[in-house]
């Protein structure tokens, strides 16, 4: 067992990734603490309470719980330590805006009928996909998620290539759907899951088809109390480990080196012997450290592919919404436009395809009684023009898109209202463009190609969270947390005196 005992660290950024992180650095015997510019800890998994309600600013979906049971598990605890679940059904409910509604529940048989209502035997070809989605999160989890090949010397190697061999590793997301469902509307429900990953069917490869068995096989949970009890359950492991934090402290500026860094904030600098940052990776490098010890350019951040920004409206509304789930989409019949308007020809989009997040459907602390909670989520581009104009008049278009797509007219209801955009994912969390999740996963920002957990520039210095293997979401920047871990250990690790 490796041991950091008399390290000390500081984690720049209360994200998921960072607080994995520190419980990891924690675990193995170092002196860890948090440092986070907002309110609050979490990152872009933040809380907005107001008037008695309450909403996960950004991650609402808790997928993957094998995920969650493994990080827990290494600390010898359990998710419902800290937090319980409750399995949704549906899924999730589809409005598409010609007049069709689909549910995906849990019961499969009952989605194999769904899919064969749109087309002949697409009920069979929906096992065949999820059983390739299956074996794709199986080998591509253990072998390529969970062991992080950032190099291309870790591919060079047979017994890679021998496990590679059945994944769907080259490709679109388009063509691998195509090649089992002809009916757009069945492609569409293949492919809702790209938002999570921040990119288009178009310029996902097809091996993240493995977010279909995430989707359909492990299905989709509720953390009560929302995503926000996640937050608060990693970060009460990591105080039982011993970590502290600082909220309101965000760093502005990282000088020296291992063993000797200057880590420089508002209230005061701190000294410690490694530094790993969750805040965004251009941001580290273009903000915080001097030109020489950045390892890319502002060239290189300029030609990357960024997810998605989002238009968000938070909704305190009078009475029910029952007409919504608690996870609803809202597709156009052809969302290639708005994915257009989103990578190729960035505007907001004309005819939006959007999620709907109804916590209080589930549980009833989101909101006051009588009440409902919900927010709706626009992917957008990012850097788009945001001013208070074009928010208000894009405000009046989703409020009637939903009227005229759910039946639920939530306008002469609403009692609180919050608004959230490209211009505040660059003001609070420093993302670069505003977008909402940072870099896309597309082929050539996929494993090895996305920037290293390691600095380039400054020895000691590591990174962690969505914009470093494996990519963007909450599991997997849980596993981020690892990733970096691993990696500090190998660098500075020593052989631990006793037991843990």
């Amino acid at each position: 067992m490796q041991s950091l005992a008399d390290e000390s660290v500081v984690v720049i950024g209360a994200g998921i990734g960072g607080l994995s992180t520190a419980c990891y650095l924690a675990d193995a015997g170092a002196d860890v603490r948090v440092i986070e510019k907002n309110e609050q800890l979490g990152g872009r998994a933040s809380r907005l309470e107001r008037d008695g309600f309450r909403f996960d600013m950004g991650p609402s979906w808790y997928l993957m719980p094998d995920v969650f049971e493994r990080f827990f598990g290494h600390f010898d605890r359990t998710p419902t330590d800290y937090y319980e679940l409750t399995h949704l059904d549906p899924h999730y409910r589809i409005f598409f805006k010609d007049g069709d509604e689909v549910e995906i529940t849990p019961d499969l048989e009952r989605t194999k009928a769904v899919f064969e209502e749109y087309e002949s035997g697409a009920g069979e070809a929906l096992e065949r996909y999820l059983e390739k989605s299956r074996e794709n999160y199986e080998v591509g989890m253990e072998h390529f998620v969970y062991e992080d090949r950032s190099r291309l010397r870790d591919f060079v190697d047979l017994d890679v290539a021998r496990q590679a061999r059945g994944l769907s590793l080259l490709g679109s997301m388009q063509g691998h759907v195509e090649g089992y469902f002809d009916h757009p509307k069945l492609q569409q429900i293949m492919q809702y899951t790209l938002v999570f990953l921040g990119g288009s069917p178009t310029n996902t490869p097809a091996l993240y088809n493995l977010m279909s068995h995430v989707d359909f096989n492990l299905g989709v949970w509720y953390p009560d109390g929302g995503i926000g009890a996640v937050i608060d359950g990693v970060a009460e492991l990591g105080a039982e480990l011993g970590v502290t934090y600082d909220t309101d402290r965000p760093a502005t500026a990282i000088k020296g080196r291992e063993g000797a860094f200057l880590v420089e904030t508002p209230t005061g600098p701190l000294r410690p012997d490694l530094v790993v940052s969750n805040a965004s990776y251009a941001h580290t490098e273009q903000e915080l450290l001097p030109p020489e010890r950045r390892g890319y350019d502002a060239d290189y951040w300029e030609s990357r592919t960024y997810a998605p920004s989002a238009f968000l409206l938070y909704l305190g509304v009078e009475g029910d919404v029952d007409d919504l789930a608690h996870h609803t989409l809202v597709l156009p019949t052809d969302w290639q436009e708005h994915f257009d308007q989103i990578f190729e020809d960035p505007q907001w989009p004309d005819d939006p395809a959007y999620y709907l997040c109804v916590p209080s459907e589930t549980d009833d602390t989101v909101a006051p009684d009588g009440h409902s909670a919900l927010f709706v989520l626009v992917p957008i581009a990012p850097g788009l023009e945001d001013t208070p104009e074009i928010r208000e008049s894009y405000r009046e278009r989703i409020l009637d898109d939903i009227a005229d797509n759910t039946g639920t007219d939530l306008r002469d209801r609403i009692v609180l209202e919050e608004r959230f955009a490209v211009e505040d994912f660059a003001n609070r969390y420093n993302s670069y463009d505003g977008t909402a999740l940072g870099l896309a996963h597309t082929l050539r920002q996929t494993a090895l190609f996305r920037p290293p957990h390691r600095s380039k520039g400054v020895d000691g210095l590591y990174f962690v969270g969505g914009d470093t293997t494996p990519g963007i979401g909450v599991p997997m920047c849980l596993i981020s947390g690892e990733l970096t871990a691993e990696t500090v250990l190998e660098d500075y690790g020593r052989a631990a005196s006793v037991e843990r």
